[in-house]
């Protein structure tokens, strides 16, 4: 092997390790309340069973695969992005009830609903006469 199959090689590696990691990002909406927050993130194409929500202790991740069904009698003479995916990645307050996150997905947008935690609740306080 010369050292342009070298280069070639480790080229075409490059790319693959790059379309593989590579992701679109989907565009989300994010609205807070008293009670926590609401995202709502648009993953047009992507089926519920390839779509994963992933929280550990300081992120919440959304994993989605477009399905692009191709016709049989059809081929793609153009393609921009080979294995269409969507990840995001967010940071969560330690205010927020990891526990108790709530997810609906319904016609390619998904709904998270993010309670905070009882102790970060704003709460009214009564003021009595002395």
């Amino acid at each position: 092997m010369n050292e342009h199959q070298v280069t070639e090689t480790a080229q075409r590696k490059n790319e693959s390790e790059y379309a593989e990691a590579a992701a679109m990002l989907p565009p989300v909406d994010v609205i807070e309340d008293a009670a926590g927050i609401t995202l709502y993130a648009d993953l047009p194409g992507v089926p519920k069973d390839k779509l994963n929500v992933h929280v550990d202790a300081e992120a919440l991740s959304i994993e989605g695969e477009v399905e692009l069904p191709i016709p049989a009698d059809m081929e793609a003479s153009y393609v921009e992005v080979e294995s269409p995916r969507y990840r995001r990645t967010f940071s969560l307050g330690k205010e927020l009830d990891r526990e108790n996150i709530r997810a609906e997905f319904n016609n390619g947008v998904l709904k998270l609903s993010i309670p905070k935690l009882e102790r970060a609740k704003p709460r009214k306080i009564e003021v009595r006469v002395a």
